[in-house]
């Protein structure tokens, strides 16, 4: 069986243990307590054996915020490569750090009532399966996508970065012309189909229905125009400077309202009970 080669081999830019030489960023003034030749050579050191930027730039009484400014500059690309390699030197060396703690564990210290009796060694397995199928994926991961180490999570946010920018350029800025200029053709291509269903349905039709609806809007034609004609008198009319509206004044109120009824008479009956016929 032919074992396969260390995968991590295809993400090293450098073999392990080596640093690519690299041309230090050239600075405007030469101040001894800035980024000077020696300080950026030892910072790359520092980083390929620490595998962090902050414990890198305290090494050499740097700010972390100082050496990601340094690496933007535009005569940088020099020293962005070799930050990348000792990056991956450095998280190598953090690996083989993982590696040692999950084969040989670590000592922890035992208390009993607060005083120190001993010491044990505590184990972690899954440290040391996720390391070899990290390692050893083609043996340990059983055919299934390794985890994403630092390296790998570093590369797909700068994959998703350039890929971010690239959709974004090819992204046309639309004008509100063109949106009104797509509405107006969507909108008549509605009105073309309308009226080819409305020729179809038109064509299905009989004779007796055809000749009904085109007496129907004539009739409705005519009373449509027969109706704007008394529109248009009314207000022709209401419009007139003679037409002027009478306003009624109190008294002209009272005389207009109807008469209080009279009260009822009282009608008197004779009536003589002696009278004998």
């Amino acid at each position: 069986m032919t074992r396969r080669s260390d995968p991590r081999t295809t993400r090293l830019p450098v073999p392990a243990g080596e640093l690519p030489p690299f041309t230090p960023v050239p600075r405007q003034y030469a101040r001894h307590d800035g980024w000077t030749l020696e300080r950026q050579i030892a910072f790359i050191e520092a980083l390929a054996d620490t595998g962090s930027v902050e414990a890198a730039a305290k090494a050499v009484n740097m700010s972390q915020s100082g050496a990601y400014h340094l690496r933007r500059q535009p005569e940088a690309e020099s020293f962005r490569n070799a930050w990348a390699a000792a990056l991956d030197l450095g998280v190598r060396r953090i690996e083989d750090v993982v590696m040692d703690r999950a084969l040989n564990g670590v000592e922890e210290p035992l208390y009993s009532y607060g005083k120190l009796i001993g010491t044990r060694r505590k184990y972690n397995d899954r440290l040391l399966m996720f390391i070899l199928r990290n390692r050893a994926p083609d043996r340990f991961a059983d055919g299934k996508p390794r985890a994403m180490n630092a390296i790998d999570t570093m590369e797909a946010k700068r994959l998703k970065q350039q890929w971010r920018k690239e959709w974004e350029a090819e992204q046309t800025r639309v004008t509100p012309a063109e949106v009104r200029a797509s509405i107006d053709r969507k909108i008549e291509e509605i009105r073309r189909r309308v009226e080819a269903d409305r020729v179809r349905q038109w064509a299905r039709m009989s004779e007796e229905t055809r000749a009904a609806w085109e007496a129907f809007v004539a009739l409705r034609d005519r009373d449509l125009e027969a109706m704007r004609a008394d529109d248009e008198m009314r207000a022709q009319i209401v419009d007139h400077p003679m037409a002027e509206v009478p306003t009624l004044r109190p008294e002209d109120m009272r005389r207009v309202q109807p008469p209080e009824p009279e009260p009822p008479k009282t009608r008197w009956t004779l009536k003589d009970e002696s009278f004998d016929p």
